[in-house]
Formats: structure tokens, C-alpha cells, sequence
């Protein structure tokens, strides 16, 4: 062991400390540097995390020995010992991990009490329903969050005991009722663990930081850190702060607060607290909370120096804040701060408003919004003709907005089975959500709750998510199945429609049609200034015109593939193909590809003109032949007379076209190889309806980019070209017009990364396809790897799916090394990439570090790309 330190007091840390504090622990320091009142207390580092798990989950004795050194400095500091019979010391253990990571890791309050413990509280404050109200609390979390007994079984305790007494809500319990629960409490974790509640302070507190640190790992947390990118080696740090009190009575509170309005982005105080509480009173929806502004009513003094350091933090980190806060006995303690998560709309106007206030510049307004909250903002609002018609079952607070519509389900496990084996669209309904529901809610397409304010759990992680939300709405009743709601005087069971609007609270009992989102001025602001800062072009994946439009109007400055086996699939169409699929002779072929090429043409046009003169990458036919063969049948009658063949030759035909691993199989530049007439009928279309494009626009310069897939051979392309290049020639020959055209290949073959020196004396560009180049490097299908990858992630051997998140260590060095080797070629050589990667925010970096000139992605995708590219530009 070395003579690192691993523990810092909240008095020797400042923000700039956050890979080593966490994001919780610096800003704590940093609030104690400003002046702050900060309930003092001490720092265990991510680093101790990283030990924990490197000495097999233990904590060493050098840690241990430098935690007590400064419990004991604590202990000084405040006057108070852990379990002191006069002045007894307790605390509060909360995770805090350097990326925010709300409601995913796991917080204990009250830490350090026991029964004499409690007694003594007694006698100083004369309040016996504080003591054990916080005894009763602490048992709970403990059990919880340390030994994992289930927060259910005491939720039970409690309703029972309020049933007994003929009350509602907690508050109403007397001392004796909370002495009561105390002991059905650890009645309850004796019959769980088999041995007594813990009652050594020092116990407690190991037991709890143990708890911490394995919380980083706990399935929950993983799910969380592989949607946000968040690497598994960074740990957890560990704040021990000592405990302030919300639940003293009257005159104490606890509270959760923006600076400005999460969800629209609004300046201006937003937040909610409630008096005689603890802070996870708030957070987790157990009552539903006052807004912020009340507090000035309860105690002026306190609301003005509320305010005050609120607008101080708010300068000071220059970004809009989350603030936890606790008044014990009408005094004011600050317990955290973080920059706060906000809806895609609100980051949007936030940054804005803070330039035009002279807070950051343009360049930090466009660093400050995270890519992947765009999503949120693109997708669909309800139709307002079927909204009209509607009728609202129920209002609850707008927690996350956006408009959702499915089916109601009641578990976070159906939520994700209906959606991911049924293909169906759920509304996740729930009395509250926890943490542990994180994988259903962000299957589900909304979520409702019954309790819970607009800072819950469900709010908070809805907001991150993009995922609409309505919560507190507490006039539903839940059936006794637990599989039905009675709301607005009628029963939902689970499998019924309903639909959310996360921007106004209601809730409908039907299906509504939903309408493409519209964007604001504030997101067209700071996409012009990411458009400005970028150096990588943004292109889309398009395969209709209608597609190629939506990527226009959202930025995209060309296409970067047009897959065209996609056009094929409407009923009109497919007969023509698994015509020419089937065919056994060169003129039977002619003849259904001589149907093909109108439909080709005509949809090249109509791509062509949606671009208006930008770049058009299309991809010659690269269908896996499965996909398109008849298995009915009446469709293979059909085709069958259609061709003027018996229907056994064409059965036997089709059977003999079945291939062991179509992936890998007769497609791409194979079928060009093989039958050279598919190559010549696709280049004809795509040059006349370049042709034809030109002539009616001559202010547009229409340069076709035709891209041979699945090369890996440099013998291959240069045969494929040569049938390009005449056909091509030829056709504008006999236009008697001038057009430029280009030909490369997409790089999706390992073989063709190692040898793409030689590929490039044919290609005049390069496209990484990285959906088949990472499954051709990792040697896993894109279909099936969904089966065995959850493992993967639990057993720590993937942090990501290497489809969503590109693998830059496997497949991102085969792209480094193709990008420098054609270039060493072709000094000229244009470089992008085509596979979904393109919208993935660290994908996009990674791109803009390996000098490709664009990224393409699907059009919904296009804004997000343009942001990734700026941000990666800039920093």
C-alpha cells in the first residue's frame, strides 16, 4: 500500500476534485470554499472504490485506519462522539460517483443511532417522536440498502400500523406507533438475517460504505452507466455528512430545488419541500410536496437566504442547479448541488438565455447540452384533432413531456418483456417507481405514477431518459390484482390503452395518434452555432424520399447510403425482385431487371431532388437473398406463372438458393460478380435520374457516389468498376451532358481495413459500414447477439453493445488503420462512416479523432450528429 490518500475532509476538496471526490463530494467542498452552510463531514474517494473491488470487496486496514482519523477529526469538530451517551454523532452515507447518476445509487440517513442513542435524543430535545421517527428510518434503510431486505416489507409495517390508528399519512403517528414500528422493524430484519439490527455505530458506518461501493455494481447501476456512456472502472466515492435534521418538527423541513424550471427551462426558483420530513420523504414521492414558493410563507428569513444562494450558485458554476436542501429548527443547511438534468427543451433555451446573460459564450452553450437529449425533442406530440376529441381521466403534475400512448402495464419486468418479445407499446403504471425499475421504464414509451412530485424518482429519471412522465396523480386506486387502476370512474386492466401528456399532466383512457414534434427558435440558435464550430460533415441514411426530406429538414448536407434492396419490399416491387432472384437464364434476368429499372430510376429522382444538389452515396443491391425468396405457397404459385414456370421448378429453385449463413453468403459485390447485369441495370438508373435531376435544376450540381459493399479483394472492386464505369460513360454519352460521378466501396470486411492501400488505387472513397464490420470482427451476429449479450454486461466482460456504442479498441483501430492507408494511397480519398454508429454521440468523437470527413445516420439521428460533431471539434 502505497501513502496515497484516500479520505478527504469536505474542508480540503474543491469542484475541480470531481474524478477523485465524485461529482457529489466536490461540489460539497466547493460549497464549503464559498461559505456555505454545508453540514461538515469527510470524502472517501472513487479511488477507495476501485481498491475495494481490487482486494476482493474488502476495505484494506490503511483505508480503514484513515476513515477513523477522520471520523475522530469529525467528531471533534462537531462536539459529538458515534454512540456517546451525552452528545451522540450521526450521520448521513451517500454515493457519489464523478458522472450524475440520480436515484441509481443509494443514500442512508440517521447512521449512527440506537436505542440509547435515541433515549438521549429524548432527553435533549424532548421530542420523542423525532427520536424515533429517525430510528425507525434508519432500520429501514438499512435493512434496504446494506443487507437488501425489500423496502415492501416495512411499507407494509407502516400501512398496517396507519390502518390501525385510523390514519393517512405518516406524520399522524404517534412516538409510541413510531416506537412501535421500531421494533416490528427489527423483528422484521432478525426473521430476514437471522441475527439482531446492528447497534455499533462504527459497524454501521462500514457496513453502509460497504454498501456503496457495491451499489456501483449492482444491476441497476450497470444498465444506467451502458445508456450513458459512463466507463465501469471510474467507482463510486463516499460522503459521510453529518446528519442535519428535516423531521424535528414544525420548523424543520427538507427540499429539493432548480434554479430555473427543469422542464421548460423557464428562469426562476422551481422546486418542492415538505415540512416535518426527511429528504427521501421528497425524493421518493411517499407525500406529495409543496412548491418552493410556499416556503416563504413557513419561515421569509430562511426563503431570502435560500434565494440568495441560490442565485450565488448559479453564477458560480454558470449552469443551471439542483439543490438539496434541510432546515433544522429554522436553520438552513445546504446538502448538495450538481449541475441539474433537464429535458431536451429546457437545455436548449437554458443555454441560450445563459449566453444572452452573458454567463458562457457560444462555444460553452453548445458544450453544455448532451447530444442524446435531442432525441427527445424530435419525436412526436399528440395529434391535436384527437386530442380535441379526448376526453382527461385524470390530471397529475407533468413531471417529463413529451406524449405517449400504449398499453398499461404494472411491472418494470412486463414493461420491458411486452416491449422487447412483443413488439407492443406500453405505459408503465406504477404507485411509485425506484430504482430498480430502471430497465422497464426505459423500455416503456411513459410512465405514470400515483405518488410523487415533480423531483421523484420517476421525474428525475424520466427527464434523463427523454421518457414522458406524469406523476402524483393520487386519484388512482389500484385493483387488489395489482393488474387494474379504477381512474375517472372506470376500471383499466393491464393490455388497455391509455395515453400521457408529460407537458400538461393528463392522462386519457385511449389511444391517441401521436404528430411530429416542432422545434423551437432556441434549437435552431444553437444548431447554427454547432454548424459553425464543426468540421465533419452530417449526412443521412436514406432510402426514400420521403426519408431523404425529413434528413434535409434536419440538417443533413447529403446522403451517405442509400441501401437499395430497400426499395424493394413494397407488394408492387418484391415480385419483380424474386423474379430476378430465381431466374436461371441471362435474358430471364434481363427481363425482370428491365422491370426493376424504372422503379429505380423514378426513386433515384426523387432522392436527387430532396438533396438539392448534395451528395448522394447509393449502394449497389446487397440483399441477403433470404429476405426476399417466397416461403407462401400462393406467393410462389404466383411468381411461378408469372414466369411461365412450373411451380416444383421454382420450389426446387428456391431451395437450392438456401444458404447455411446468408450474412456471410451470395450478396454484395458477389452478385455483381456473378451476374454483371444487376450492376449495369443499377448504374443505368442511377446515372439517367442523375441526368434527368440536372437538367431540371442547373443551378444544383448532382454528383452520384456509387458504392460497391462487401469488398474485400481489390480484384473485386476493380471488376465491378469496370462495369460501372462503362455503363456509366456510355449512358452520358449518349445524353450528350456533362456529369461527374464517383466510385468507391464501403469498408465492412476486415480483410478490406488490412489491405486498404491497395483497395484505394480503385475507390475514390471509403464508407466504413460498422454495423457488418463489427459483426464480421467480433464474429457475432447483429441478429442473435441480444440472446447472450446480457450476460456479457452482468459477467463485466462488455461494458457496451458493441452495435450501439462502436467498439474503438476491436473495430475502431481497423478503421484508424484503412483511414491511413488510403489516404497514404489516395491523398484525396474521402473517408465517412454509414453504419448506425454514425448518431452515437462518442462514436461521432471518435470519428472526428481518426480525421473522417463525414458521419451518416438516420435522419431522426442527423441533429444529434451535428451536435456530437461540433462538441468534438471544440473540445
Amino acid at each position: 500500500m502505497t501513502d496515497k490518500k484516500y479520505v478527504y475532509d469536505f474542508s480540503e476538496g474543491d469542484a475541480s476534485m470531481k474524478n477523485l471526490l465524485g461529482g457529489k463530494g466536490a461540489n460539497v467542498a466547493e460549497m464549503t470554499k464559498l461559505g456555505m452552510p454545508v453540514p461538515q463531514g469527510f470524502t472517501i474517494t472513487t479511488e477507495a472504490c476501485t481498491q475495494y473491488y481490487t482486494d476482493g470487496e474488502t476495505i484494506s486496514e490503511a483505508i480503514r485506519a484513515e476513515i477513523m482519523a477522520h471520523v475522530a477529526t469529525l467528531e471533534a469538530q462537531q462536539g459529538k462522539k458515534f454512540g456517546d451517551a451525552e452528545n451522540p454523532l450521526l450521520v448521513s452515507v451517500r454515493s457519489g460517483a464523478r458522472a450524475s447518476m440520480p436515484g441509481m445509487m443509494d443514500t442512508i440517513l440517521n447512521l449512527g443511532i440506537n436505542e440509547t442513542v435515541v433515549e438521549t435524543l429524548i432527553k435533549k430535545s424532548g421530542n420523542a417522536r423525532w427520536a424515533w421517527d429517525s430510528y425507525r428510518r434508519f432500520i429501514q434503510m438499512y435493512s434496504d440498502v446494506v443487507m437488501e431486505v425489500g423496502k415492501a416489507y416495512f411499507e407494509k409495517l407502516i400501512d398496517a400500523m396507519k390502518e390501525k390508528r385510523g390514519v393517512t399519512q405518516d406524520v399522524e403517528l404517534t412516538a409510541e406507533d413510531l416506537h412501535e414500528l421500531a421494533e416490528q422493524f427489527k423483528a422484521e430484519y432478525k426473521n430476514k438475517i437471522g441475527q439482531e439490527f446492528p447497534t455499533d455505530p462504527i459497524e454501521q458506518m462500514f457496513g453502509a460504505i460497504k454498501a456503496v461501493f457495491r451499489s456501483w455494481n449492482n444491476p441497476r447501476a450497470i444498465y444506467y452507466r451502458r445508456m450513458n456512456d459512463i466507463p465501469g472502472d471510474w467507482g463510486t466515492a463516499v460522503n459521510v455528512q453529518s446528519m442535519v435534521f428535516g423531521n424535528l418538527g414544525d420548523t424543520s423541513g427538507t427540499g429539493v430545488a432548480f434554479s430555473r424550471n427543469p422542464a421548460t427551462g423557464e428562469k426562476g426558483l422551481f422546486g418542492e419541500f415538505l415540512m416535518n420530513a426527511q429528504g427521501e420523504d421528497v425524493v421518493a414521492g411517499v407525500r406529495t410536496p409543496m412548491p418552493i414558493s410556499q416556503l416563504q410563507d413557513q419561515n421569509a428569513a430562511v426563503y431570502d437566504q435560500f434565494v440568495s444562494i441560490v442565485e450565488k450558485l448559479e453564477a458560480h458554476y454558470k449552469d443551471m442547479q439542483d439543490m438539496e436542501f434541510t432546515i433544522e429548527d429554522g436553520k438552513l443547511y445546504m446538502l448538495q448541488t450538481r449541475n441539474g438534468k433537464r429535458t431536451a427543451a429546457a437545455a436548449f433555451k437554458i443555454a441560450s438565455d445563459l449566453v444572452d446573460e452573458g454567463m458562457i459564450d457560444s462555444k460553452q452553450a453548445v458544450l453544455s447540452i448532451d447530444p442524446k437529449q435531442i432525441d427527445a425533442l424530435l419525436h412526436p406530440q399528440f395529434d391535436p384533432a384527437e386530442l380535441k376529441a379526448a376526453t382527461v381521466i385524470g390530471k397529475g403534475l407533468p413531471a417529463s413531456p413529451g406524449a405517449a400512448t400504449g398499453k398499461v402495464v404494472f411491472t418494470a419486468e412486463d414493461a420491458t418483456a411486452w416491449v422487447r418479445d412483443k413488439g407492443e407499446a406500453v405505459i408503465l403504471v406504477r404507485l411509485e417507481t425506484s430504482p430498480e425499475d430502471i430497465e422497464g421504464m426505459h423500455y416503456a414509451q411513459g410512465i405514470l405514477t400515483a405518488r410523487g412530485g415533480m423531483t421523484s424518482h420517476a421525474a428525475v429519471v424520466a427527464r434523463g431518459m427523454g421518457t414522458c412522465c406524469v406523476s402524483g396523480l393520487g386519484d388512482i386506486r389500484f385493483g387488489a390484482d395489482e393488474k387494474s387502476f379504477t381512474l375517472g370512474g372506470k376500471e383499466y386492466k393491464e393490455g388497455d390503452w391509455i395515453s400521457l401528456d408529460g407537458s400538461t399532466g393528463n392522462v386519457y383512457g385511449v389511444q391517441i395518434k401521436t404528430v411530429p414534434a416542432e422545434i423551437g427558435g432556441d434549437f435552431g440558435r444553437i444548431m447554427g452555432w454547432a454548424d459553425e464550430f464543426r468540421t465533419m460533415k452530417v449526412r443521412t441514411n436514406a432510402d426514400t424520399p420521403a426519408d431523404a426530406r425529413q434528413a434535409r429538414e434536419f440538417g443533413a448536407e447529403g446522403i451517405g447510403l442509400t441501401r437499395t434492396e430497400h426499395m424493394f419490399f413494397e407488394t408492387d416491387r418484391i415480385a419483380a425482385i424474386r423474379e430476378m432472384i430465381v431466374s436461371d437464364t441471362v435474358e430471364q434476368r434481363k427481363a425482370a431487371l428491365a422491370k426493376l429499372l424504372p422503379m429505380q430510376r423514378g426513386d433515384f429522382e426523387g432522392i436527387y431532388e430532396a438533396m438539392e444538389g448534395f451528395p448522394v452515396t447509393v449502394r449497389l443491391l446487397d440483399p441477403p437473398l433470404h429476405e426476399f425468396l417466397p416461403t407462401d405457397p400462393d406467393d410462389i404459385a404466383a411468381l411461378a406463372a408469372d414466369m411461365g414456370i412450373k411451380v416444383e421448378d421454382l420450389t426446387a429453385k428456391i431451395a437450392s438458393l438456401h444458404e447455411f449463413n446468408p450474412m456471410m453468403g451470395h450478396r454484395g459485390c458477389r452478385l455483381d460478380v456473378t451476374y454483371p447485369e444487376i450492376g449495369e441495370m443499377q448504374t443505368r438508373a442511377i446515372i439517367e435520374a442523375a441526368i434527368a435531376v440536372q437538367k431540371r435544376h442547373p443551378e444544383w450540381t448532382v454528383v452520384p457516389e456509387i458504392m460497391v459493399p462487401l469488398v474485400g479483394e481489390v480484384k473485386e472492386l476493380a471488376y465491378v468498376k469496370s462495369i460501372i464505369t462503362a455503363t456509366a460513360d456510355q449512358v452520358i454519352a449518349d445524353a450528350g451532358i456533362k456529369l461527374d460521378y464517383k466510385v468507391g466501396t464501403m469498408i465492412e470486411i476486415p480483410r478490406a481495413a488490412l489491405t486498404a492501400d491497395a483497395i484505394a488505387t480503385e475507390a475514390e472513397f471509403f464508407s466504413f459500414g460498422t454495423n457488418d464490420l463489427t459483426q464480421m470482427t467480433f464474429g457475432f451476429s447483429r441478429d442473435d447477439a441480444g440472446n447472450f449479450l446480457d450476460a456479457y454486461y452482468e459477467k463485466k466482460i462488455y461494458e457496451n453493445d458493441p452495435f450501439a456504442k462502436l467498439d474503438q479498441v476491436g473495430v475502431g483501430k481497423l478503421v484508424q488503420m484503412a483511414a491511413e492507408l488510403g489516404k497514404q494511397t489516395r491523398p484525396d480519398i474521402k473517408l465517412g462512416i454509414c453504419g448506425e454508429h454514425g448518431g452515437d454521440p462518442s462514436s461521432v468523437e471518435f470519428c472526428h479523432r481518426v480525421g473522417l470527413n463525414y458521419v451518416s445516420c438516420s435522419p431522426f439521428r442527423v441533429p444529434i450528429a451535428r451536435l456530437a460533431a461540433a462538441q468534438a471539434a471544440l473540445r
